[in-house]
């Protein structure tokens, strides 16, 4: 027998679409290596190395990668982990973490 939806599975999917969604945007610079930036988003954000690559390229390239879409809270608090993870060893000009960013995602709501 089919599943039947019930007014708070209702209630939960149009919150879930009001929610607004934000972006966390890691901006790049030249005081940091590739090799920071993975090891960063591994740590910080669970991302596998692969995809970590893909995002230190992008940033190189593009000036910025999005590597997070979440709500707001979320957002901030992945930007201040960033924004604090400390310098580059590898790089002696390295005076502290890179920068980020929060903005508001295309997709989301609001």
């Amino acid at each position: 027998m089919g599943s039947v939806t019930t007014a708070p599975d209702i209630k939960k999917e149009n919150q879930d679409q009001l929610t607004p969604l934000f972006n966390v945007v890691l901006l790049d610079d030249d005081d940091h290596t590739y090799e920071y930036v993975i090891e960063m988003l591994v740590k910080l954000f669970a991302c596998s190395e692969a995809a970590a690559w893909n995002h230190a390229v992008e940033v190189d390239t593009a000036g910025r990668t999005i590597v997070m879409t979440c709500e707001r809270e979320m957002a901030e608090y992945g930007r201040d982990q960033i924004q604090s993870y400390g310098a580059d060893w590898r790089m002696p000009k390295c005076k502290g973490s890179m920068s980020a960013i929060v903005e508001p995602s295309a997709g989301g709501a609001g």
